[in-house]
C-alpha cells in the first residue's frame, strides 16, 4: 500500500503533471463512493499538491476573474490501500475513479482522477492534516525525532517495535515494508520492545572531540533506527517512477524490487503481528513474538511474486462459512456491511483491520487497526 514515500510521489506527480494544465467546471465524484461531494465550480482554476507522512493536499485555486467567484479548496487524501492519481484523456476515464478534476477547453480534455480499486482511500474536504498525525519522516525529521524521544513514557512503545513503527502519531509515513527495511538493516529483532530500542538513542551523544566533519561521517555510517525512518523513506523517493507495482509499469516495478532487502524476500522469515500485519525478517524474531507464532520462511523457487503478494499482507483465511456453504445450509449472504470494522486510531489506518496503486499516483492510524471511516 502506499506509504510516506509513494505519497510524495504522488504529489510531485501531480505538480509536474498540472502545473501547465488550467481545470474548469465542476468536481465529479463517483456515484458508488462513500466519500464527500466536492462543493466547487469554477470556469478557470490550477490544482497543486503537497504531502505529509501519509496524507496529501490537494489544492484548487480558482484564476482571477474566474467565475462563479469561489475561494480556493484545499481537500486531503488518505490512499488506503491502493489509492493513486492518473492523468488521463476525459472519453477513457480509468476504472474506479472516484473523484475527477476536467480540465477547460481549449486542448485536449484531460482529467486527472483519483483512482482507488478497494475503496479504502478517504478525502475531507478544509484541507486540515488529520489531527494526532505526528511530524513527516520525510520532511521534518527533526521534529519527528523529538516527538518521539520525547513521548517514550506513552503505551504505544510498550508493544513490539514492529508494531510502535506503524503508530503514525510517531512514525507518520512509515508502513509495513518500510518497516521491515529499517529494522533489517539495523538487525533489531521486531518483536523487542520499543521502548528498549528507543531509550538508547537518547543517550546517544557524539564525542565532544570530534570535528564537524567527523561527526557527520559517524552519522552516516552508523544511523540508528530513527535516521534511517527519515533515510530510508528517501532512498524510495529518489528511486521515482510512477508505482511499484507491475500493473503501473515493469521498470518501475523492477527498479523498486531490486532495491528490497528484507520485505518478501527469499530467505526471510515472516510473522503475524498482533493485527494480522505480516513483518519480514532475518534471525531471532525477539521476546515479544506472539506466542505460537510459526514463523515462515520465503523460499527462492517463486521470486517472480505478483503485486498483491508483495503489497500487501494477505487477509487471514476466513472463519465464516463459504458461500457454497452458506447456501446449502440456508444462511443468508454475509454482506460488507455486515462485516465487523476496526475501531482503534493505533493502527496503519491504510490496511484492513486483519491484514499499497503506486508511488507516482496515502488513512489515520495513530497504530495497526483501523478508523472505519478511513476505509471507506
Amino acid at each position: 500500500m502506499p506509504e510516506g514515500p509513494e505519497l510524495h510521489l504522488a504529489s510531485r506527480f501531480v505538480n509536474e503533471a498540472c502545473g501547465g494544465l488550467v481545470f474548469g467546471g465542476c468536481v465529479e465524484k463517483s456515484p458508488i463512493s462513500r466519500n464527500p461531494e466536492v462543493p466547487f465550480e469554477s470556469s478557470a482554476y490550477r490544482i497543486s499538491a503537497s504531502a505529509r507522512g501519509k496524507e496529501l493536499r490537494l489544492t484548487l485555486s480558482p484564476l482571477p476573474g474566474a467565475q462563479p467567484p469561489q475561494e480556493p479548496l484545499a481537500l486531503v487524501f488518505r490512499f488506503g490501500m491502493s489509492g493513486s492519481f492518473q492523468l488521463v484523456p476525459r472519453d477513457m476515464l480509468p476504472p474506479h475513479a472516484h473523484l475527477r478534476f476536467y480540465t477547460a477547453p481549449p486542448g485536449p480534455r484531460l482529467a486527472l482522477c483519483f483512482v482507488d480499486i478497494r475503496r479504502f482511500g478517504h478525502w475531507d474536504l478544509g484541507g486540515e492534516w488529520q489531527p494526532g498525525r505526528g511530524p513527516c519522516v520525510l520532511l521534518e525529521y527533526e521534529q519527528f525525532r523529538e516527538n518521539v524521544l520525547q513521548n517514550l513514557a506513552d503505551k504505544a512503545f510498550d508493544r513490539p517495535i514492529c508494531e510502535a513503527l506503524l503508530d503514525q502519531r510517531f512514525f507518520n509515513g512509515i508502513g509495513n515494508y518500510l518497516r521491515a527495511e529499517i529494522l533489517y538493516r539495523l538487525r533489531i529483532p521486531p518483536f523487542e520492545k520499543a521502548r528498549t530500542v528507543l531509550e538508547a538513542l537518547q543517550q546517544r551523544r557524539p564525542s565532544p572531540a570530534l570535528t564537524l566533519s567527523q561527526k557527520i561521517r559517524a552519522k552516516l555510517q552508523n544511523p540508528d533506527l530513527l535516521e534511517l525512518c527519515h533515510s530510508v523513506s528517501k532512498e524510495v523517493v529518489q528511486l521515482g517512477g510512477k508505482g511499484y507495482g507491475p500493473e503501473i509499469g515493469e521498470e518501475d516495478f523492477a527498479a523498486f524490487r531490486a532495491w528490497l532487502r528484507c520485505y518478501g524476500m527469499p530467505g526471510m522469515s515472516s510473522l503475524q503481528d498482533r493485527h494480522g500485519r505480516t513483518i519480514w525478517f532475518q534471525g531471532d524474531p525477539g521476546p515479544l513474538a506472539p506466542k505460537g507464532g510459526k514463523s515462515h520462511k520465503k523460499k527462492s523457487k517463486g521470486l517472480q511474486q505478483g503485486p498483491e503478494d508483495r503489497t500487501e499482507d494477505p487477509p487471514p483465511p476466513s472463519k465464516a462459512p463459504s458461500r457454497t456453504r452458506r447456501a446449502r445450509r440456508g444462511l443468508p449472504e454475509q454482506t460488507t456491511a455486515q462485516q465487523p470494522k476496526g475501531t482503534s486510531l493505533q493502527q496503519d489506518p491504510e490496511a484492513p483491520p486483519v491484514t499499497e496503486k503506486g508511488r507516482g499516483g496515502g488513512n489515520l492510524v495513530l497504530s495497526d487497526t483501523t478508523d472505519p471511516k478511513d476505509e471507506a
